[in-house]
């Protein structure tokens, strides 16, 4: 559960990194939270994190969930990111839900377009899966030029789909398809 790229690591963590985990949480909490729903207290608590990395373990094992932690291969114990293939879909639908985040001393650097790339690359060579799709605020004017230059497909907005900060807000709904067909398997 870990690859490289020229310049990261990408790794499935365990429990016992839960520290490195809310250290980033932490590092990057005013950041994270204009664009994310408001967080529980304990949600930066060791122990919370630690239940986390425990579920997403398991979920990895069963093969509904990816999250990647980036590491730079310079500085292989520090956090700058983390990617997940999540609502891993089988089946007749062979999709997933790519989330990503990136401590904000490393946007601009290329590091989110290379660790993208080697996540749609597990997502569409390993885990067979033909379809990504990417939710994105509408201002995230960075987020929407990563994805164009990705490939994906801007397929519209999705009206009022997420509670944010007290209110329900828009995002714009991007896809990209496997250029490998992918024939389901039959119940």
């Amino acid at each position: 559960m870990r690859y490289e790229t020229d310049r990261l690591i990408l790794k499935i963590l365990e429990p016992t990194e839960a520290d490195s985990v809310l250290r980033f949480y932490l590092d990057n909490k005013e950041l994270f939270e204009r664009s994310e729903p408001e967080r529980q207290e304990h949600f930066y608590t060791r122990e919370h994190q630690r239940a986390i990395l425990t579920a997403e373990y398991n979920m990895a094992v069963q093969g509904t969930l990816c999250r990647f932690w980036l590491f730079r291969k310079e500085a292989p114990a520090e956090i700058i990111g983390t990617i997940s293939l999540r609502d891993i879909q089988r089946h007749y639908r062979q999709s997933c839900l790519l989330g990503y985040k990136l401590d904000e001393r490393y946007f601009h650097q290329g590091y989110a377009t290379e660790a993208l790339r080697e996540a749609i690359r597990i997502a569409f060579d390993e885990l067979l899966l033909h379809r990504i799709t990417a939710e994105v605020m509408p201002d995230n004017e960075a987020s929407i030029r990563l994805m164009e230059r990705l490939g994906f497909v801007n397929e519209g907005i999705e009206r009022k789909i997420f509670f944010l900060h007290g209110k329900w807000t828009d995002h714009i709904l991007y896809s990209l398809i496997s250029s490998h067909p992918v024939i389901p398997e039959k119940d």
